[in-house]
């Protein structure tokens, strides 16, 4: 059996595709599989190794929603990695393509539709992309993160699974704060900008520290690039050498630290990426979700306010946020146990834990019926 795995340009779209692909390791019918991931880069190639995944390069563009002068160059981008993919997939021959979305995956899905071979995608915005929505139109399974992502597939298609999660985030480890090297004397707050990270999220909880760290351990992932520009402006901004110490930034968060962390926190702050919401979901913690503007990203304002919805879960909107409004918001929260206790209880329920499992099956079953 061989499949190919393809998505990329973010972790959001890349780190699922590990999370089948471990399901895929762990069942006997499929753990000696040939595995390869397809995509103009590795993105995370101890992950890919870790699972004995082949790396095959494909050229692709990014297709903004924007005005930009890159997009007519992407265009011959796009065309040029269609062919190289046509012309890899056909040396490889695999029997099925599971397809996470994201610009990467253009070229590798329509040369899959183009030589015959089933495509599975899987989605895990409200709102599908446009690689999604192309690839939609050949895959013969599409797996939905939200129920009202089924309207934009045929209904034959669509199942509703929630998102992949690495094994890793799902494990309960015991006492995470003294793994993580953090007193248990104050309530932890975890603030998450993204595989990025968030410069305006940054700043916010940088004006915000003289309110929190009195009341609150913080762990701020900030960006590897941003992280030497916050840990600078902390020093400034925080005196008090027991203050300090209650503030941690750091530029990123490995699966396993980022698990700790989610045991450990008793509120999250976070962009709206779905990966990360449903990550906070399965572990049932109360938070606060600030999207990117909807100029900027077209999907996380939906993701935060369909998550709300169902959760309770608190969106603030970045252009409305003062450093006081959010550390009252915080404060409402954590100050109300019925509510804090309701939050936590819906996110539970909002996010299942075995999509992975799911699809892995789904693609196990096409992959054996292509061969």
């Amino acid at each position: 059996m061989r499949i190919v795995l393809t998505g990329g340009g973010s972790g959001g779209h890349f780190y699922p595709l590990i999370a089948i692909a471990e399901s895929i390791r762990d069942n006997a019918l499929s753990a000696q599989a040939d595995l390869y991931y397809m995509g103009p880069d590795e993105y995370d190639k101890t992950a890919l190794d870790s699972l004995n995944i082949a790396f095959v390069s494909c050229p692709s563009g990014k297709m903004r929603r924007y005005f930009s002068l890159k997009n007519f160059v992407d265009i011959f981008k796009v065309f040029f990695g269609f062919f190289v993919a046509l012309f890899k997939l056909f040396w490889i021959y695999p029997d099925a393509i599971m397809s996470k979305g994201g610009y990467t995956t253009v070229p590798v899905v329509l040369a899959a539709w183009f030589l015959r071979i089933p495509v599975i995608l899987h989605e895990s915005d409200v709102h599908p992309g446009i690689s999604n929505r192309i690839g939609g139109k050949v895959a013969k399974y599409v797996a939905v993160s939200y129920g009202d992502t089924a309207a934009d597939f045929k209904k034959e298609k669509v199942a509703q699974t929630g998102i992949p999660f690495r094994k890793t985030l799902q494990t309960t480890p015991g006492d995470p704060q003294a793994q993580l090297g953090i007193q248990k004397d104050k309530p932890l707050i975890l603030v998450l900008g993204g595989s990025s990270g968030a410069e305006r999220v940054n700043t916010l909880i940088l004006d915000t520290l003289d309110e929190l760290l009195p009341h609150y351990t913080v762990i701020h992932q900030t960006g590897k690039e941003l992280y030497e520009g916050v840990v600078q402006a902390a020093e400034t901004l925080v005196q008090d050498s027991v203050l300090k110490e209650r503030y941690i930034p750091t530029a990123f968060l490995d699966a396993e630290k980022m698990n700790l962390a989610y045991a450990a926190a008793s509120l999250i702050i976070s962009r709206a990426g779905s990966g990360t919401i449903f990550e906070i979901a399965a572990h049932g913690k109360p938070s606060i979700i600030i999207p990117i503007p909807e100029a900027i990203a077209h999907d996380q304002r939906t993701n935060a306010y369909t998550y709300a919805r169902a959760t309770d879960a608190v969106v603030m909107e970045e252009q409305n946020l003062t450093d006081g409004l959010l550390a009252a918001e915080i404060a409402r929260i954590m100050g109300d146990t019925e509510l804090y206790k309701s939050m936590s209880l819906k996110a539970k329920a909002f996010a299942p834990t075995d999509a992975a499992e799911k699809i892995a099956d789904t693609l196990r079953q096409i992959a054996s019926d292509h061969t």
